[in-house]
């Protein structure tokens, strides 16, 4: 004789922890994505991944810090990246993490981590527009800019 399993059933919610403040809401390019991510990174001692949804018309609808790191280093998974994205029903998305040496120049695997996110992306329907490295400083390198997303 079996017992009855009882399968748990769950509530998938968004919880809205904080804001932002910033000049735009629609994102044409690199720097304009910049100058809305800038204030998540600005003195921090050790890397974090931030993901921006955006809705069809690239007005952001919503940041996720996804990963905090060390140093240098900083564990991203693309599971955890698209799972804000789908949970506020983004169209598209732009990432971004910082270099807290100052130097905006991609790793190896910062541009494996960007394959990546294109290619679930892709497979999502969800495509990844941008991925940018900030520095302390203000400067930042744009991988659409650069031609990595090609």
């Amino acid at each position: 004789m079996t017992g009855l399993y009882h399968i748990p059933r769950y509530t998938i919610s968004l919880v809205r922890e904080s804001s932002v403040e910033v000049d735009v809401r629609v994102v044409r390019d690199g720097e304009t994505a910049r100058d809305i991510f800038m204030p998540l990174f600005l003195g921090l001692d050790r890397e974090q991944f931030v993901v921006m949804a955006l809705d069809a018309k690239h007005q952001v609808i919503g940041l996720n810090i996804t990963s905090i790191g060390s140093l240098n280093i900083n564990i991203v998974h693309p599971r955890e990246v698209f799972k804000s994205v789908i949970l506020l029903n983004a169209a598209a998305l732009i990432v971004a993490h910082n270099h807290p040496s100052g130097h905006c120049e991609p790793s190896p695997e910062d541009r494996a981590l960007t394959t990546r996110l294109r290619e679930g992306g892709e497979l999502l329907g969800i495509p990844i527009l941008d991925h940018l490295i900030l520095s302390d400083h203000g400067d930042f390198l744009s991988f659409a800019d650069q031609g990595y997303l090609s």
